[in-house]
């Protein structure tokens, strides 16, 4: 099993290498307009806003950034299959401008934007980011009312093209099989409050790649992939950054192509391909270590499971759960400029040799509320 990987160091729209309907995930975080730290990259594509931002008009320089961001939507649009799924992580802001503080409702102003476009939204996540200290506010201290809340959570927009995304072939359905996850981790992944994903400490060198890298964890890239595609899809990131999306679709057995532009980052992408493979592994064997330590709950309070995975030989909860396999990355090879193929090793089974066939139900079920 091979997949492949590619950057484009370009700006994302209009995606004119990507043709329409190949891609089946968009998992990325883009800019957050209104925080400092992007403001430059923004005034670059608009010089109306660094003027607006001078002037105090906070409100319409805003405006301005989430357009530098809509065509990036509506290539995400074009580029997804029908039924494909963008993830997009992005913050709120609260920002001083023209002596008036306010929020700026960044995952609102997307929101918004991508009904009109035409994408479906379905629930979103809220990202609970363990990283500031309980006691710490804002405002006027311990006298009403001038105090205001501090922003500790960051939003993962899941929208969707069309309708449910169909299997309707013996191959799609195979894929789908084998990139089942665990059902203890359906019940934790698919809330809408994350907790247990602490945020990605910036640790870059170079301090202008520094200044404009928000990169999110490895965790959240890796578990958005695993709820949202199936192997050998393609997953693509139009503000790549650091490469997280692409190094997680690594990991699970996934194409990816990423837009990036700052080429300098490149360099951090896969600086030690030994450590990145060891890393995959660790992530690989965790899931399993977790899988099994569950069964043994189960088995301690008299609840054994009914269900075997035929690749592992262990007990599983559900029947969609026997034909679940983890491809383990074995070997990275540069394929040429900006490109990779990765090649991993599969389980080839446990002893049971009969198929688990799907009943129209099977074929149909996804997690979460129906959809």
């Amino acid at each position: 099993m091979q997949t492949h990987h590619r950057i484009y160091y370009t700006p994302a729209a209009p995606m004119a290498q990507l043709p329409d309907e190949s891609v089946a995930l968009c998992v990325t975080s883009p800019p957050y307009p209104m925080i400092q730290m992007w403001d430059d990259g923004f005034c670059r594509q608009d010089k109306t806003i660094r003027r607006l931002l001078s002037e105090g008009n906070g409100r319409a320089a805003w405006e301005r950034m989430h357009r530098c961001l809509d065509p990036v939507w509506e290539a995400v649009h074009r580029v997804l299959v029908p039924g494909g799924v963008a993830c997009i992580n992005i913050g709120d802001a609260t920002r001083t401008c023209g002596h008036h503080f306010q929020l700026y409702a960044n995952h609102s102003r997307i929101l918004a934007a991508a009904q009109k476009i035409g994408f479906t939204c379905l629930p979103l996540i809220l990202w609970r980011k363990q990283t500031n200290a309980p006691t710490k506010f804002m405002g006027s201290g311990m006298l009403p009312a001038g105090a205001y809340v501090t922003l500790e959570h960051e939003f993962i927009l899941v929208l969707r093209k069309g309708g449910k995304r169909n299997f309707n072939d013996t191959a799609s359905r195979r894929g789908r099989q084998y990139s089942a996850f665990f059902w203890e981790e359906r019940n934790r992944w698919f809330s809408d409050v994350w907790f247990d994903i602490k945020g990605s400490r910036q640790t870059l060198a170079d301090a202008q790649l520094r200044a404009r890298s928000g990169a999110y964890p490895l965790e959240l890239a890796l578990r958005l992939i695993l709820m949202y595609s199936v192997q050998g899809d393609t997953v693509l990131d139009p503000f790549l950054g650091t490469g997280t999306t692409i190094k997680a679709a690594m990991i699970c057995a996934r194409n990816s192509v990423g837009y990036e532009i700052e080429p300098a980052m490149g360099s951090l992408l896969l600086p030690d391909p030994g450590a990145f493979r060891r890393r995959a592994s660790e992530h690989i064997d965790r899931r399993l270590a977790d899988h099994l330590a569950f069964v043994e709950m189960c088995q301690a309070k008299g609840k054994p499971l009914r269900h075997r995975n035929e690749f592992y030989g262990f007990p599983v909860m559900t029947r969609q759960e026997t034909r679940l396999r983890l491809p383990r990355p074995v070997q990275i090879d540069l394929a040429g400029e900006n490109r990779w193929h990765v090649t991993y090793a599969v389980p080839e089974g446990a002893g049971v040799s009969a198929e688990t066939k799907l009943t129209p139900a099977d074929n149909s079920a996804s997690v979460g509320a129906g959809k």
